[in-house]
């Protein structure tokens, strides 16, 4: 009707104004796949140990090749298809590729590794034979495509929150539709021309129709699900830098609502880099903190005692010395196995000469149940000699005999045994971990089918060995506390150095409780329902009690609890628990699998950031609820009202749909991206049964409603006598200056929206460079449509006066959230 270009205006505006609104949203989309793809990297830089050109050295899984010689341990994934070569008591979990649990022994007779299998138990070495595609697992993975992320608890919550919104908005088109219509509908019923129709009439028809569909674009919030997306993309990027890799969205939000950590010990709230502080060798106890502590030491003690001390360590161990090209020696092993093999280089031991004497005929590697390693040496003389080492308690039952000062043995009796015994206890008292070290000589008939003896040793010595607490640890614990998120050590420790550590970092309070494993086993339920919520430390536990304490947390208590863990024997702790948090470092690669977040520097102090950065996540979002509801609300009402009352509504479609797009793409992009602050850390959690949409929230969207419906109303009805216009083109400037002051009510109440309950929203304003690119670019966006889109937006150049009047009925609106923000309600 309006011809070219003129008629188009409308039209052209709501295409650009989609394009616009998709181009942003498809370029969020697109850089979050991008950052997909570098998790997925990071997820999978997995090193292991080679021998490569005669030298030992770590290597990404990727750059493996047939012909490596791969070293594998206890909890390792083997990365490719190969053949065992040596090893000792070596079994596989096959289960991720036959389904068959059962564990399957590999030896000589049996030597076929495959890839993306587990090591269960022992140790081996293994020829890489096939890599990549070519592999069985990759034979598997080819046929498999993965999964698509399910929908985080969050998006759920906000699903609904979106489809009621939805479902208000279309009641209220339908009315505004039948109320702008019915005066037209009555005219050409009474005229009797209800079945013919000028174009004039259908064009007005069509108008009230543009207006219906424009209030349901308004209502319809699909800004929602964009600022979930960016706000979780930011969360990761972000945490990304702060040493937290997250492999699943839904556990960035979750880790929000945390109520309970139960953390590991060895590794996170330590730093497991185990040293020998203390030994008590012939009896005597000594302080070997240091080279020239242990170097004095040697000269102490007795030539026989220090080469059957070397021997033990040097041989009984799953560690080992080597020299890389430069010629530096490289301690390779697990935190205690390190710590024992630097105290015998201390003392002046050479690895290779003191292996090179002896040789090692049978090897029973440590594991959890029987808490000890054992090895049979052939010595140069003939006849052999059994090495022990393992928990101090265990190993000490175990001996008969005990090496004096002078170096001479003698029988251990109960005198000697229970001083002994007093040692261990003063040391775990004291923190350390202690390990006890003992031989025996073998008898002639021994054949190394038979089992190592488990009795009949003679003690060399204790080690107490300490792992220090990480710098930063008892702070984050505090912190932590004062957030209502209560912290749990569980740990294979013994008990007194359980609670030590605990005392150290603030765990362990007069209240709490600490117990034993196999106690806590004991227990019927109605002592676990009262004895559950008041356990802070839970020693010597086994993998199973670890996972009865988080299933009791999670269903009978309804806590929301994230468990860290890096053995093992953690994955099923750590796939019970609401967030599973395995460390990137000393973490096995079943317990990475196992976990939804993985912390990359193994510090409990992450773990902290994690939950920061979570509830940031969650708050933002509630933030940009609360913004984005209140501008619905207004104009619906505006619209709504306009339309009963004067019979036109004073927001078009054009406008309405950039107000749309300021409020759901740039405000979730402004404020799904504030960084956290440190007060998100002084509230209680959210929990599993939180509101989403709090008393707070509810109180500041009708408090703003109200003022910007009033502001609205007051111009439409009085705005014609306040700006004293009087030419023929009032209308729409009365109509520009509503659009005006509605779009800068919402610039200062997006400001508003940065904080939920306190008064000064402008702290910290400044740093957060994509708010402040937003405001920006809303503002000159607007005055640009203002000023010279008039006919493509229905709006007409409007002065300084008016200008001014328009941003300050907006800034107005910011003390008067203010005040709003003092009427007291409840904080659910």
């Amino acid at each position: 009707m309006e011809g070219w270009p003129k008629g188009a205006h409308d039209g052209l505006g709501i295409v650009a104004s989609i394009l616009l609104v998709v181009f942003v949203t498809a370029a969020s989309d697109y850089r979050q796949s991008l950052q997909f793809k570098d998790l997925d990297k990071e997820k999978k830089k997995i090193q292991v140990q080679v021998t490569r050109n005669g030298f030992r050295q770590r290597l990404s899984i990727y750059d493996l090749l047939p012909g490596d010689v791969v070293h594998l341990a206890i909890g390792d994934q083997v990365p490719a298809d190969g053949l065992f070569i040596s090893g000792f008591s070596l079994l596989i979990n096959e289960s991720s590729l036959t389904g068959e649990s059962e564990p399957v022994a590999v030896n000589a007779d049996n030597p076929f590794l495959l890839s993306g299998t587990k090591v269960q138990d022992g140790s081996c070495k293994m020829l890489v034979t096939t890599v990549g595609m070519r592999t069985q697992w990759g034979k598997l993975m080819a046929t498999l495509s993965e999964g698509g992320d399910d929908e985080t608890p969050l998006q759920v919550k906000l699903n609904g929150v979106a489809t009621i919104i939805g479902q208000i908005g279309l009641f209220f088109a339908v009315i505004t539709f039948i109320v702008l219509s019915q005066g037209l509908f009555s005219k050409k019923y009474h005229e009797g021309l209800l079945l013919s129709w000028s174009g004039d009439e259908a064009l007005e028809l069509l108008e009230h129709f543009a207006i219906a569909v424009t209030i349901v674009v308004v209502a319809v919030p699909e800004g929602l699900p964009l600022a979930v997306t960016l706000s979780l993309a930011f969360a990761m990027k972000k945490m990304m830098n702060d040493k937290a890799l997250v492999r699943h969205l839904a556990a960035c939000e979750t880790m929000g609502s945390a109520t309970t950590i139960c953390s590991d010990k060895t590794g996170t709230l330590t730093t497991n880099h185990m040293a020998v502080v203390k030994a008590c060798i012939c009896g005597n106890i000594k302080e070997v903190n240091g080279p020239q502590n242990a170097s004095k030491l040697c000269s102490e003690l007795p030539e026989i005692v220090v080469k059957t001390l070397l021997e033990s360590i040097f041989n009984n161990t799953g560690g080992e010395v080597v020299f890389n090209q430069d010629g530096k020696y490289q301690i390779l092993g697990t935190p205690t196995e390190t710590a024992l093999l630097e105290f015998a280089l201390a003392l002046g031991g050479d690895f290779k000469s003191k292996r090179d004497e002896t040789k090692i005929v049978k090897v029973e590697p440590f594991n959890s149940t029987k808490k000890r390693m054992s090895v049979i040496l052939e010595l140069p003389g003939g006849g052999r000699r059994a090495h022990c080492k393992g928990a101090s308690e265990i190993v000490l039952a175990a001996c008969d005999k005990f090496i004096d000062d002078t170096g001479s043995v003698h029988p251990l009796d109960k005198t000697t045994a229970d001083k002994l015994n007093g040692i261990i206890d003063s040391f775990a008292g004291e923190a350390l971990r202690t390990l006890c070290l003992a031989y025996r000589e073998m008898e002639e008939g021994f054949s190394i089918l038979d089992h190592i003896p488990s009795q009949g040793y003679t003690c060399i010595g204790v080690v107490g060995i300490k792992d220090p607490v990480r710098p930063g640890v008892r702070e984050s614990v505090a912190t932590c506390q004062a957030a209502g998120i209560m912290v749990r050590m569980v740990t294979g420790d013994n008990i007194n150095t359980a609670k030590a550590i605990a005392r150290e970092c603030g765990i362990l309070t007069e209240e709490g409780i600490a117990i034993e494993g196999p106690e806590f086993r004991e227990k019927s339920l109605d002592e676990l329902l009262k004895l559950v919520p008041k356990i802070q430390v839970m020693a010597r536990s086994s993998p199973l009690d670890k996972h009865t304490l988080v299933k009791h947390l999670r269903t009978t208590f309804n806590d929301v609890v994230a468990v860290t863990g890096d053995g093992t024997n953690d994955a099923p702790a750590l796939h019970e628990a609401d967030i599973g948090l395995a460390m990137g470092i000393a973490g096995t690669e079943v317990a990475k699998e196992s976990a939804d977040i993985i912390i990359l520097d193994d510090n409990f102090s992450t773990i902290v950031t994690v939950a920061k950065w979570g509830r940031s996540v969650y708050i933002n979002i509630q933030k940009f609820v609360q913004f984005q509801l209140t501008v619905n609300v207004v104009a619906l009402l505006v619209n709504f009202s306009s339309a009963c009352f004067t019979g036109n509504a004073p927001l078009t479609a054009v406008q309405l749909l950039w107000v749309n797009m300021i409020m759901d793409t740039l405000g979730a992009l402004a404020l799904a991206t504030e960084p956290p602050n440190n007060d998100l850390m002084k509230r209680e959690p959210v929990g599993r049964t939180g509101k989403f949409i709090t008393n707070v929230m509810w109180r500041n969207i009708l408090g703003m409603s109200f003022y910007q419906f009033f502001v609205m109303w007051y111009l439409q009805t009085q705005g014609k006598n306040f700006f004293g216009l009087e030419r023929s083109d009032t209308d729409v400037a009365l109509n520009t200056i509503i659009f005006n002051s509605f779009v800068f009510c919402q610039v200062f109440n997006e400001i508003s929206s940065r904080e939920m309950e306190k008064i000064n929203v402008l702290k910290g304003m400044t740093r957060n460079y994509v708010f402040m690119a937003v405001l920006t670019s809303t503002v000159i966006f607007q005055f640009i449509m203002v000023q010279f889109l008039g006919e493509f937006a229905n709006t007409t150049p409007l002065n300084l006066h008016q200008w001014l009047a328009s941003v300050l009925l907006g800034l107005v609106g910011m003390p008067i959230a203010a005040v709003v923000k003092l009427i007291p309600v409840g904080s659910s």
